[in-house]
């Protein structure tokens, strides 16, 4: 599948020499080397596929830059290059896991620092069983996304955003991590190599999911002494199988995301865990997912399993305030400002399960799902609902943030990071 874009600027794509004993074989990926490169009469440029045998690993490295100067069109000052897309059902994309091509992987050993990332062939990687991550549950996870514009160039939103979040995790969880420019480079080499799994314009979006773990091995409980930064990609549709559609949600009110002093407040894959066993339950009774509230008075709201919750009344919303168990959603972030600039009154407090059985509407917030409307909320058996369809406001923020991180309305807050 193909689709023709147009630019005005170029960017160079490093690589570095394959293995010497690499085996070429007939299957090929197609991807442009300098994705900027444009020229109407110019054929597409792609990359061979290689294997290897078990003992190599394909490895792109970012030494000398290869440099490639395009060649103005004659008819006018634009350029324009052919983009080769996977081939896939890009209709019918869901949230799973679709396997691409290169994955990012970066070391560090305990007391040092990150360097010398390269990208690899995605697949499996090798742990030690005694590995940190394994038995101590000593990782962290990210969630970003990569959006292809209408020119055919990708757009990351906010990625310094993640990787100050992965750093105050990192605190928490007594490991080091990749500093910000590390990171969002990273981001950018990662989803460059896996250029034709950006869906097209309105089709989806790339998943980007970088993982932090301690993987070097320990018996006694103790930091880890290696760790591994690590980052895959996957194209993905809706989070929920609603897409832009009220989801209904149950209120748990036994058992708890997070406690006062844990690490609710940051993203430690423990916490995801924890939720599993009353998400399931909920979607066996045909929920969408699950509320929870806070462990003390059982009576404030605080998060989704995996998304912030915001409570509309009139012109005002509301959303639980970050107090150490609920997690700094970038979307929420994000959504708070958008809506601020749309003329609402925003605050980050206290929020009752009265306030929101009483709303005129409420909505969830998550790098997933971006803002997905909720159409009912069951408390105790009862159920109350906000109406038929998608509320006012959620669609507003919605559009408003959507169209920002697509690149089809101006930035003016300067979240996106352009990729050409």
């Amino acid at each position: 599948m193909r689709c023709t874009c147009a630019s005005t600027s170029f960017s160079s794509f490093w690589f570095r020499e394959m293995e010497t004993s690499a085996v070429l074989t007939s299957f090929r990926l197609s991807f442009p080397i300098c994705p900027s490169l444009h020229h109407s009469s110019s054929p597409s440029l792609k990359l061979q596929k290689q294997f290897f045998p078990p003992s190599h690993n394909h490895v792109l490295h970012h030494p000398s830059p290869l440099t490639l100067t395009p060649t103005p069109s004659l008819s006018n000052a634009s350029y324009s290059q052919t983009v080769e897309l996977a081939d896939i059902e890009w209709d019918n994309l869901g949230f799973g896991l679709q396997p691409t091509d290169y994955m990012y992987i970066m070391k560090c050993p305990h007391g040092g620092t990150f360097s010398k990332g390269e990208l690899k062939r995605f697949g499996n990687i090798e742990l030690n069983p005694s590995a940190g991550v394994l038995n101590y549950g000593q990782g962290l996870f990210e969630g970003l996304k990569a959006y292809r514009k209408e020119d055919g160039n990708i757009l990351l939103f906010r990625p310094e955003e993640n990787a100050l979040r992965l750093q105050m995790g990192a605190e928490r969880m007594c490991m080091p991590s990749p500093n910000v420019d590390q990171f969002v480079e990273s981001v950018k080499d990662t989803v460059l190599a896996n250029k034709r799994w950006v869906p097209p314009t309105g089709k989806g979006s790339l998943y980007i999911r970088p993982l932090l773990m301690g993987s070097g091995p320990v018996l006694g409980l103790a930091p880890a002494p290696e760790y591994t930064f690590l980052i895959y990609v996957s194209p993905v549709g809706n989070y929920f199988k609603e897409g832009l559609a009220p989801i209904n949600l149950i209120i748990e009110n036994e058992l708890h995301r997070a406690t006062p002093g844990g690490t609710g407040s940051v993203k430690t894959i423990g916490n995801y865990a924890a939720v599993l066993k009353a998400q399931s339950v909920a979607k066996a009774k045909g929920y969408s997912d699950v509320l929870y509230l806070d462990c003390v008075h059982k009576k404030y709201l605080e998060e989704v399993s995996s998304c912030n919750i915001f409570v509309v009344k009139g012109n005002n919303i509301s959303t639980p305030a970050i107090k150490g168990t609920i997690l700094p959603g970038i979307t929420r972030k994000s959504i708070i400002d958008v809506a601020r600039s749309q003329g609402f009154q925003v605050e980050e407090r206290l929020v009752s399960v009265d306030e929101l059985l009483d709303a005129d509407e409420v909505f969830c917030t998550g790098t997933a799902v971006v803002v997905s409307p909720v159409g009912s909320v069951t408390y105790l058996g009862n159920r109350v609902s906000y109406g038929e369809g998608i509320g006012a406001v959620s669609q507003q923020l919605y559009s408003v943030l959507t169209r920002l991180q697509m690149g089809i309305t101006e930035d003016v807050m300067n979240w996106t990071v352009e990729l050409r």
